[in-house]
């Protein structure tokens, strides 16, 4: 009979003494030993068994003194045998044990091979289970067993055993039985109350707690019990892989190599990992090292056709996506005339692989999860199906894995270039992503320049008219308030004390509010602040000290400030409103509507408020990688956004009755013939213009506002026109064609041919100025449609 004490049994302390009897046993077989059983098959061996207790006493009364279980095996291995039917002995994993401690005896023939297999260094100890673990689960064992308490706390008993002739880990559940057990308190005990009971549920972590209640060798357990292990590494390995897919570290494939290691029991089985992008038709390297990927072998990317793998891999794995084995390697490279493929893989000493494709992003990309092995067949059709529990946490983890990956972009993105126009944003992803390839193995990586070449601008505005004089107008009005509540309050100071501090105050505060009367000046405004903060207010201070009705005046001063801004801030506030609620209006409008005109062609767009709202685009064969571009989608967009600036005109028009100031808006368009090139500014984080020749495009974009008509004082953008401003008749002739459609639509009216008089750096300008038509009853949400627009332009 095999005996197996733990080192680190004398070392643990219980609240039992524990004491290996036979007692429960022994009553069973004297039943049958009994004349009323004599014709029972297992009489007569009973009899037998009953002499041997009694020949044996202590097996009866028990004994704690463990080398009694080797002077005594062979009578307690023929006693055991009932419970250890020869049938199963190579079936089941089961010894005879003391609880708590783990001293075994009696075990099965495949819980023996299984021992032997983990060599004989190996000790039978329960995995993260601490001493004060082992404490507390006897005492519930105890509050259960004498005192009807039930504490669920059954907590599984696991074993990690390796296998030393594969070489990997098993893992093992052990569940106990314990019917053959009996447990008695000694005097040392105390008594468990129910309030006890619910102290020690609300302290399970406070070991001196449970010592106090259950005192170390304070109860007497008598007998043994049956402990049956159960093989559950394919379990373990599930919960291990996710558990390490979710932690996500450097050393992650190493780890999950090993976990399916065990898993199939191939000490050497190697695992690799690789990326397919979809975009490139190329396998490439993960960003962690190049030896991650089998199928690489240290390349840094291959070209996924024919030249290197077979067709059956490329139709089953690329493209549909399904699991892919090769049981026998050289038996694939006669089948294949001994492909690149194959020489790789013998090269590398595999003789059997697995491909496994998982969906990594929407555009098709796929993580290639590969396994391999250095034998032919331990790898086949069959035990591939033990993966089919694997596979999907293998997925989320890729899902994961591939939504951090896009948050990386993003972020590099967002750090670098700012927020980016949807039309565009794949070229920073680009550029992201080779930033980051790069970095792995350079630390001076360096991120690309964005430059979108050969790109036609559409430039618009709707400017507030008047917005300076009226934004003036509204600090003017405001000023002149609070200089004449302020007077206010000293002239009732005056009443109630008659101090000529008083009238000079009055005096100054009177000259300010006389000046601000005829106009303001630069500064003006922060003068006349700082002079009420310095010599006002310390004496508003003292007013209010004098009486009850002085100091409501002061209140009724303070309360029109602002107390943020410290200034009355009615008339300012009623204008920015004004302002705020149209350049809304406005923004969400265009921004609705090109929504409608990237499903014509993207293009790049951005907006921008001031007071109103101005806007650029550039269309052009390079701001998008697929579609193939035509002049007409230029010319379609340009009518796009004449007609939505005569939509705007209206939108502006009809929020004027919801504005408390009436504010208006002038439009205005700048076209410009040629090509250019835009490049992506680093430093102020937008598009700019590119090259030396270009500038003047953004020169026009800055003064043209300003212009006037030539030889008048006349500015060229008034309300309730839109000013188109150009260089070459042809674009006059181009929009002419577009002024003439939408008169015909009733939005625009009559047209002015005009010449603009030189700005500084920019002459020979000239500009059409058409009237727009307002609708009472104009509803944003039924304008013309993208197929108006198109039949126009074909036409």
């Amino acid at each position: 009979m095999k005996i197996v004490l733990p080192n680190s049994v004398s070392e643990k302390e219980l609240p039992l003494q524990l004491n290996i009897s036979f007692q429960k046993i022994f009553v069973l077989f004297e039943k049958y030993a009994n004349k009323e059983f004599s014709n029972h098959p297992y009489h007569a061996s009973a009899r037998e068994m009953v002499n041997i207790f009694k020949n044996n006493p202590e097996l009866i009364e028990g004994f704690s003194d463990e080398s009694l279980l080797e002077k005594h095996k062979e009578q307690i291995n023929l006693l055991l045998e009932p419970l250890f039917p020869e049938p199963l002995l190579l079936n089941e994993i089961k010894a005879a044990s003391v609880p708590f401690s783990f001293t075994s005896f009696k075990f099965t023939e495949r819980f023996k091979n299984i021992l032997k297999n983990a060599g004989e260094n190996y000790e039978l100890n329960v995995r993260n289970f601490e001493n004060d673990d082992m404490y507390i689960m006897a005492c519930t064992f105890i509050l259960s067993f004498l005192y009807d308490f039930n504490v669920d706390l059954k907590r599984p008993f696991y074993f990690n055993i390796p296998d030393n002739t594969t070489g990997t880990m098993k893992y093992y559940r052990a569940t106990f039985n314990a019917d053959f057990s009996d447990i008695k308190a000694t005097e040392n005990a105390p008594t468990i109350t129910d309030k006890d009971f619910k102290e020690l549920l609300n302290n399970f972590d406070n070991i001196e707690l449970w010592k106090e209640k259950f005192p170390p060798n304070s109860y007497i357990f008598k007998g043994f019990g049956l402990i049956n292990l159960f093989d559950v590494t394919a379990e373990e390995v599930l919960s291990s892989i996710k558990a390490n897919l979710l932690a996500g570290d450097t050393q992650l494939l190493p780890k999950l190599q090993n976990n399916l290691r065990d898993f199939y029991s191939i000490k050497d089985l190697k695992l690799g990992y690789s990326i397919f992008d979809n975009i490139n038709t190329k396998i490439c390297e993960t960003v962690v090292k190049k030896s991650n990927s089998i199928i690489l072998n240290n390349l840094s990317e291959i070209k996924c056709d024919s030249n290197y793998f077979c067709s059956g891999i490329l139709q089953k794995v690329f493209k549909d996506h399904e699991t892919f084995i090769i049981s026998d390697v050289e038996k694939y490279g006669l089948s294949t005339n001994k492909n690149p493929f194959y020489q790789n893989l013998k090269l590398l000493g595999i003789k059997s692989i697995i491909l496994i494709p998982i969906k990594a992003t929407n555009n098709g990309d796929l993580a290639l999860l590969e396994i391999a092995s250095p034998r032919a067949y331990d790898l086949n059709s069959v035990n591939i199906n033990k993966l089919k529990d694997i596979i999907p946490v293998f997925e989320a983890a890729v899902k994961r894995t591939a939504e951090e990956r896009q948050n990386i972009l993003e972020a590099t993105i967002q750090e670098n270039y700012t927020s980016i126009h949807s039309s565009v944003k794949w070229r920073f992803y680009q550029a992201a992503e080779q930033y980051h390839v790069d970095s792995q193995t350079n630390e001076n990586a360096k991120l690309d320049e964005i430059i979108f070449n050969d790109v036609y601008p559409l430039f618009g505005q709707s400017d507030i008219k008047g917005s300076s004089e009226a934004r003036n107008n509204a600090i003017k009005e405001d000023l002149i308030t609070q200089l004449s509540l302020a007077i206010n309050v000293l002239k009732d100071a005056c009443k109630s004390e008659d101090l000529p501090i008083y009238d000079e105050l009055m005096f100054r505060v009177a000259a300010y509010l006389s000046e601000v009367k005829k106009g303001l000046n630069a500064g003006d405004e922060i003068l006349i602040l700082d002079f009420l903060k310095r010599e006002i207010y310390p004496i508003f201070n003292h007013i209010k000290t004098i009486n009850i009705k002085l100091s409501e005046q002061v209140d009724i001063y303070m309360k029109r400030i602002d107390s943020e801004l410290g200034v009355v801030y009615e008339k300012r506030k009623e204008y920015e409103n004004s302002v705020n609620l149209l350049n809304d209006k406005l923004a969400k409008f265009i921004d609705k509507k090109q929504i409608q005109a990237q499903e014509m062609y993207p293009h790049y767009f951005e907006r921008y408020k001031t007071d109103g709202v101005e806007y650029n685009m550039y269309i052009g064969q390079s701001i998008t990688k697929e579609d193939s571009f035509d002049d007409i989608y230029l010319y379609n967009l340009r009518l796009w956004q004449l007609q939505t600036m005569c939509e705007m005109e209206n939108v502006a028009f009809a929020e004027r009755k919801n504005m408390i100031a009436d504010l208006q808006v002038a439009s205005l368009i700048l076209v410009h013939s040629n090509s250019m090139a835009i490049k992506f500014r680093m430093d102020e984080k937008q598009f700019d213009v590119d090259g030396a020749y270009n500038i003047r495009y953004e020169i026009i974009k800055k003064r043209i506002d300003k212009a006037n008509i030539k030889g008048t004082n006349e500015r060229l953008t008034v309300p309730g026109k839109i000013a188109i401003v150009y260089s070459q008749e042809k674009d006059a002739l181009e929009y002419l064609k577009y002024i003439s459609y939408l008169q015909s639509k009733n939005q625009l009216g009559k047209v002015e041919s005009l010449v603009l008089e030189d700005l500084q750096g920019v002459a020979g300008l000239k500009a059409l100025r058409v009237e727009v038509i307002y609708h009472k009853d104009f509803n944003a949400k039924n304008t013309i449609t993208f197929n108006d627009l198109i039949k126009e332009i074909e036409n």
